[in-house]
């Protein structure tokens, strides 16, 4: 795993159409502005896609944490909200409220559970890469009922 790493993206869009994002071997994805902006709102927008960024990010780095400390679990729900706002009238991402739940077997370490959580909030390369700060809370549940889709 050899750095740095590169990663390509290109956006295209007629003045009235949605931007489509298009990568090597991924498929196509159409984006708008979010309703907050005069967009549609049924679309995935670059705010969007930012916040689910972390979420995603999260739940990744806390599943290679997970393995490397041993911790067995079976489902891992994210929830993120991204707070955007005007800071010295530039508008920006001011925090990111991440939500873990995670559902661990019976017997299950819950400290370990929740410093391996902390550890993956730490290690998230794309909030690592924000300036705005990640709230952590965690929810440590046994024997979940319904597995994370």
């Amino acid at each position: 795993m050899d750095f740095p790493h590169h990663y390509s993206v290109r956006a295209s869009a007629g003045a009235e159409t949605d931007v489509t994002l298009t990568a090597a071997g991924i498929p196509a994805l159409a984006t708008a502005s979010p309703a907050e902006f005069g967009g549609p709102g049924d679309r995935w927008s670059p705010e969007t896609l930012l916040v689910g960024a972390v979420a995603n990010c999260f739940t990744l780095t806390f599943r290679g944490v997970a393995r490397a400390s041993k911790l067995p679990w079976n489902a891992l729900r994210c929830d993120v909200t991204g707070i955007l706002d005007r800071v010295d009238r530039v508008t920006q991402f001011t925090s990111f409220d991440l939500r873990a739940e995670l559902c661990v077997p019976p017997g299950t370490d819950c400290s370990l559970a929740q410093r391996t959580l902390e550890k993956a909030e730490r290690a998230c390369l794309i909030a690592n890469s924000l300036k705005a700060p990640v709230h952590l809370q965690v929810q440590i549940v046994n024997e979940c009922l319904e597995t994370a889709a």
